[in-house]
């Protein structure tokens, strides 16, 4: 059984691998879609063109990834699970696969679309979704962080540090740098 997980920047991806994959490998295979508005409804028929097994078009990434733990609290062995899309997409999927024991470099993953971030502050541990500016205000505690490159596959997030901290009344300009 193979198991896709994707967003609306992800589904290119995803036609793309069933189009080149044989009858078989698109009989196996469900596609759980997390689109974005009516970008999401054409992408959805598309994939549904190709034929997998199953294509479940979910409301949003929380709710692919919940609908992702349920398929992966029954699995047996020989799943596949592959990833499309966004880097919170990737990420979520790659640590719900971790939460169901499947090794992370199990997991295929392929970068497509926005480069928004996940973003854990590493001050109050709250996260901040679609960051695509840096600094970015934290969405739980309201510091102003530096989204740093580490990134943490345990917590599937970027991490941020007050960039201010010594200096509050210095708020430097947020610049797009993850569009």
């Amino acid at each position: 059984m193979n198991t896709i997980v994707c967003d609306a920047g992800g589904t290119e991806a995803v036609i793309e691998l069933l189009a080149r994959a044989d009858d078989e490998f698109a009989r196996r295979t469900t596609v759980v879609l997390a689109p974005e508005g009516t970008v999401g409804q054409e992408s959805s028929a598309l994939v549904q063109r190709l034929q997998p097994a199953k294509v479940e078009v979910v409301a949003n990434l929380a709710a692919a990834i919940a609908r992702l733990n349920d398929i992966l609290s029954s699995a047996t062995m020989g799943l596949r699970l592959y990833a499309a899309g966004t880097e919170p997409l990737i990420g979520s999927v790659v640590q719900a696969g971790i939460d169901n024991f499947i090794d992370p470099l199990s997991v295929r993953t392929e970068h497509r679309g926005s480069l928004k971030r996940r973003v854990q502050c590493v001050h109050c541990k709250g996260m901040t979704e679609n960051v695509t500016t840096n600094p970015v205000t934290c969405a739980q505690c309201g510091l102003l962080l530096m989204v740093r490159d580490h990134y943490s596959r345990r917590l599937a997030a970027f991490q941020g540090v007050c960039i201010n901290a010594e200096a509050p009344q210095e708020r430097p300009e947020p610049k797009v740098e993850f569009q």
